[in-house]
């Protein structure tokens, strides 16, 4: 027996004004893993529809985060870069997995509650079922690994739950066609088709907050625009933006401790320590006791030198089509020769005929 090749999956939803959020707390670590990982990075254009997405958009932010991950660093030729959508197989395991999965697993994820709101019988059944789709996303290429926040452990957890008991439910079927994998759960070495996914964590992602409000998440739904740093944004805008950024009228601490109860103050603290790639300690040790009117203008420099050039090579791959939907048809074809390979067996295995 083998142990399953180590690989990483992971996905953004294309749904418009990519921010400092989504590069600082997903696309960079996507660029960092790609140096010592098999990677496959999908855009979730299945996953964006279980809410209702005006179509040229739609199209206009798959094109958009594709160009994220490129002008951020990812390879394309080393690793894998798609669109959901071009690969059939996703919806397909996605299917079998609706049939392995209970519905009391379902009822318990807390983001379907969350973003379904009072009104649940108006919700689409996409949504209700996102998970196993998610699922799907990961399993069909028996990823080992998945870079995740906090908003998608509980769906990993589900994608671990699903794998095992479709090990378990055709455990003798897979025994039978020789199709198990060495994998240890616990303690225990068995043998299974898929992996139980484990989450990769590579040190904390930094939590970046509202630009103009310290409590909330950065947005890309904030009707202010003033609220984040969107990765289209040129170096004027993002300076500006930062200058703008609501603050308190204490100077910043000389201890961390004096961070808490002041949330801008914290979130600003927060996003120069990500971008240097240093300590919130090491921030504050250099700015302690100084006012916002000396550290907002580092804070844009910084800003403005890190992410710039992102911003601009994003507008000018964003604007090539060809270019773009070139990148996505050659991701997406590597990306079905391999799903097709776990699909081919896993129809086996449950005994579907035809392929």
């Amino acid at each position: 027996m083998t142990s399953f090749k180590e690989r990483v999956f992971s996905g953004v939803q294309p749904t418009g004004n990519l921010h400092l959020g989504n590069y600082l707390g997903a696309i960079r670590r996507f660029v960092a893993l790609q140096d010592d990982h098999d990677c496959i990075y999908c855009v979730v254009d299945l996953h964006a529809i279980t809410l209702w997405q005006e179509p040229a958009e739609l199209e206009k932010a798959t094109r958009e985060v594709t160009a994220a991950f490129l002008a951020a660093g990812i390879d394309a030729e080393k690793h894998i870069v798609f669109n959901q959508s071009r690969v059939a197989q996703h919806a397909e395991l996605a299917w079998i997995f609706n049939c392995v999965a209970r519905m009391g697993w379902l009822n318990r994820m807390t983001q379907f509650k969350e973003k379904a709101g009072k009104d649940r019988e108006n919700a689409s059944v996409g949504l209700f079922a996102y998970p196993t789709l998610m699922a799907a996303d990961i399993l069909a290429y028996r990823a080992t690994h998945v870079p995740v926040g906090d908003d998608q452990k509980q769906h990993l957890e589900l994608t671990r739950d699903i794998a095992q008991k479709f090990n378990n439910d055709f455990s003798e079927r897979i025994a039978e066609l020789g199709l198990g994998v060495e994998m240890m759960v616990g303690e225990e070495k068995v043998n299974g088709f898929f992996p139980l996914t484990e989450p990769l964590i590579e040190g904390p992602a930094p939590r970046v907050m509202s630009l103009r409000d310290g409590t909330k998440k950065m947005s890309k739904s904030d009707p202010s625009d003033l609220s984040r740093i969107n990765l289209t944004d040129d170096a004027d805008t993002i300076a500006k933006k930062v200058r703008k950024a609501k603050t308190d009228p204490q100077p910043l601490p000389s201890e961390l401790e004096g961070l808490e109860g002041r949330p801008e103050a914290e979130n600003l603290v927060t996003i120069f320590a990500a971008l240097a790639e240093t300590s919130r300690a090491a921030v504050i040790s250099d700015f302690g006791g100084r006012q916002f009117s000396e550290f907002k203008p580092a804070l844009a420099e910084l800003a403005v030198e890190k992410l710039a050039p992102i911003a601009a090579e994003m507008r000018r791959i964003s604007a090539d089509h060809a270019y773009v939907d070139g990148v996505l048809r050659a991701g997406g074809e590597r990306a079905a020769a391999e799903a097709e390979q776990t699909l081919a067996m896993a129809r086996k295995i449950i005994g579907l005929l035809g392929n």
